[in-house]
């Protein structure tokens, strides 16, 4: 599905400034994140990714700008198929979230309209006021293909009661985290025979939460799954990570068959200690906390351990970007730049689901440093880790998912599973 190469920077600019946005523009976008039925326009009443991101874009609609925002309905599990099928029909959103490690797939395919930093300041913008890493996220090959949203990493979300009755939490009221695999083993020992409960949940069984939980520990361990064009998946690295995580669920300490609901079900009921799962559920599990009938009434939320020689854990981004066919356009074109710039105002709100912030005014304000836990995972951005730029990348963590959940869900054996993951990613490079 590769499309017509974009319009010079100054021929458009020239199309936006003499045209403008006329009355009524309407904006298809697309978006993950779940539903959000009640969701209105007041965003300091939102709670949670879904009504957060949907509130945001309400206000927007209701400002007096002559743009309404028609947001499609998009299951998250199915999103990249669906949305590669409207690129393929030619009819692509007028804007969508991207992933950082999607851009490379889709900006390989000419899908993608490069933006110019003087549209974006023309519209609000201040590419200058983001931190590098999220400047980085939304480069690809020289260019930049879309603004970023937030950084996201993999956090450890802990029951302090849970906790507390296993003896694993400290004087000053933290939890004792374990710094090896041998301590991690350790401390679920306790907490099992000290409560009953599981040590940990994660969703094992559905989305790859355990492939980001595997990564890590490669990373901890200066490894990684590829290096170029050449997959490295089958190493002692790796067999040490997997086996850290199915020893886990050997001794009853874990239960590999819990999808990503159930999992955080397990959780917020005071089955487990400990949920691994990503920054964005923060919001959610502190609201819990005032919830009278929530099993979750003291809650903390902790950097990603380090169990090896060096701190890391798995990241993303989310970004939003715009379909080419945009450059002929203009009115759309401008309206949608007009969009972004008020996401891109509200940072601050978004990272209120528990997401790193981008800005780095954001980041440096009184409001974002006050958000709730805040200060529990600060060291997320120092270790947050990802793979490469790799236009395969969906397909390659696929592949992954495939295997490690056919280690401990039908008991294949790890370094058949390693080697089948490392031929078929080879072939995908």
């Amino acid at each position: 599905m590769r499309l017509t190469k974009t319009l010079t920077a100054s021929a458009l600019a020239l199309c936006v400034t003499a045209t403008g946005v006329q009355a009524e523009t309407e904006l298809e976008l697309a978006r993950f994140f779940g539903s959000c039925d009640d969701a209105g326009t007041d965003v300091s009443a939102a709670v949670g990714e879904a009504c957060i991101i949907q509130t945001i874009i309400n206000a927007y609609s209701a400002e007096d700008n002559g743009v309404t925002i028609e947001t499609l309905p998009t299951d998250w599990g199915n999103y990249y198929d669906q949305l590669k099928a409207m690129y393929a029909g030619n009819s692509a959103p007028d804007v969508h979230v991207i992933h950082k490690s999607s851009i490379a797939e889709f900006a390989s395919l000419g899908a993608l309209m490069p933006l110019q930093e003087d549209d974006l300041r023309a519209a609000g913008i201040n590419p200058d006021d983001w931190v590098d890493r999220a400047r980085d996220a939304v480069t690809y090959d020289g260019q930049m293909y879309a603004i970023p949203m937030d950084i996201h990493a993999n956090l450890w979300h802990i029951n302090l009661d849970i906790m507390a009755e296993a003896g694993l939490v400290n004087d000053a009221g933290e939890p004792i985290l374990p710094s090896s695999p041998e301590e991690l083993m350790a401390h679920a020992k306790q907490v099992k025979d000290a409560t009953g409960k599981d040590y940990l949940t994660a969703d094992f069984a559905q989305f790859p939460i355990g492939v980001r939980m595997v990564l890590a520990m490669l990373w901890q361990q200066d490894s990684n799954v590829f290096s170029g064009d050449e997959a490295t998946v089958n190493t002692p690295e790796a067999q040490r990570a997997v086996e850290t995580i199915v020893g886990l669920f050997d001794a009853g300490y874990a239960d590999p068959n819990l999808n990503y609901n159930d999992s955080q079900q397990a959780f917020l009921e005071g089955d487990a200690a400990i949920q691994i799962n990503g920054t964005w559920m923060v919001d959610i599990y502190d609201s819990e906390t005032r919830n009278n009938d929530s099993a979750l009434a003291s809650y903390y939320v902790a950097d990603y351990p380090q169990l090896f020689d060096e701190a890391a854990t798995w990241a993303d981004s989310h970004t939003w970007a715009l379909p080419v066919t945009l450059q002929s356009e203009p009115e759309k074109y401008e309206a949608a730049l007009g969009f972004l710039a008020w996401l891109n105002d509200h940072n601050v709100d978004w990272a209120r689901t528990g997401h790193l912030a981008v800005r780095q005014s954001v980041l440096d304000s009184a409001e974002y440093q006050n958000l709730a836990h805040r200060d529990e995972y600060s060291n997320t951005v120092n270790i947050a880790r990802d793979n490469p730029p790799a236009a395969r990348y969906s397909a390659i963590q696929d592949v992954l998912n495939r295997e490690l959940q056919s280690i401990w869900l039908q008991g294949k054996g790890i370094e058949e599973a390693l080697a089948d993951a490392e031929r078929e990613i080879n072939r995908l490079l």
